[in-house]
């Protein structure tokens, strides 16, 4: 049976459409003279922020710009640098988008009647956690155990944080976890781990909006944003895809059904 949820942050837990940091990247870019839109700043989600960085500047369009302000190529230094001067703005988005999505605190209660323990990983380093978890504590949501970026030997897709955060919530079986995420990385940081895995496409990076623009689509737009967000998840093949994890509790009991049905099976 489930004993544990490991929770992703920003698109999945608070921060409905994962804005915080598409704001603070375009700026930080803007700060070292190079333009990148917000559809450039999504496509790296949920690896840690030094690795997103580094990504964006081997974008052709993006490094070509580097290179004509600066008369050469980025190194790992200058990622070092950016990274430095990201996390301040980072800081700041964070503290503007830190609502918790809806539902959230909710399903969270209902999880922990269950006995289910709550966990969380993220591509935020543990100052920005620490920045975002206090806030949301306010609102109602606070996980058992929290693995940062640069907490392990190796980021997402790797395995290693939702492995480590298992074992802080006690433990070691994958297949006793569920791992919720929005985007690919997260996903598949989940899959390597053996562990389920839930995406959510509408609340998060695949989607990309806030609630209210969300809110405001018409039906035929709605559907079809729904769809390409779905189908950016389901490229990992997760276990399921949900809209959001205000739906979740329905497929931990279906998961659950999955496992008696194949305890049944195997003692048969």
């Amino acid at each position: 049976m489930i004993k544990a949820v490991i929770f992703d942050w920003a698109g999945t837990t608070v921060d409905f459409g994962s804005r915080a940091p598409m704001g603070a990247f375009v700026n930080l870019f803007n700060e070292y003279g190079i333009e990148i839109t917000i559809e450039d700043a999504r496509r790296p989600m949920g690896v840690n922020k030094w690795n997103h960085i580094d990504e964006l500047l081997q974008f052709h369009h993006i490094q070509s710009q580097w290179v004509k302000v600066y008369g050469r190529m980025p190194t790992s230094v200058d990622v070092d640098e950016m990274l430095k001067a990201f996390t301040p703005m980072n800081i700041e988005s964070i503290r503007q988008y830190s609502q918790l999505i809806p539902g959230v605190r909710e399903v969270v209660t209902l999880l922990r009647a269950r006995g289910i323990r709550i966990g969380a990983t993220t591509g935020y380093t543990r100052e920005l956690a620490n920045v975002l978890m206090p806030l949301a504590a306010e609102q109602g949501y606070a996980p058992d155990a929290c693995v940062c970026a640069g907490e392990t030997e190796q980021g997402r897709p790797s395995p290693q944080m939702v492995a480590h955060c298992a074992s802080l919530l006690g433990i070691s079986d994958p297949t006793e976890v569920i791992k919720v995420d929005d985007t690919v990385p997260g996903l598949m940081e989940g899959i390597n781990f053996n562990c389920w895995t839930v995406g959510v496409s509408v609340t998060g990076n695949a989607m990309g909006l806030s609630l209210e623009e969300y809110q405001d689509l018409t039906d035929s737009d709605r559907a079809l944003k729904e769809n390409h967000a779905r189908q950016e998840l389901q490229q990992c093949q997760p276990t399921m895809v949900i809209d959001s994890v205000e739906n979740l509790l329905s497929v931990v009991d279906e998961i659950n059904d999955r496992i008696i049905s194949k305890k049944r099976s195997a003692a048969a």
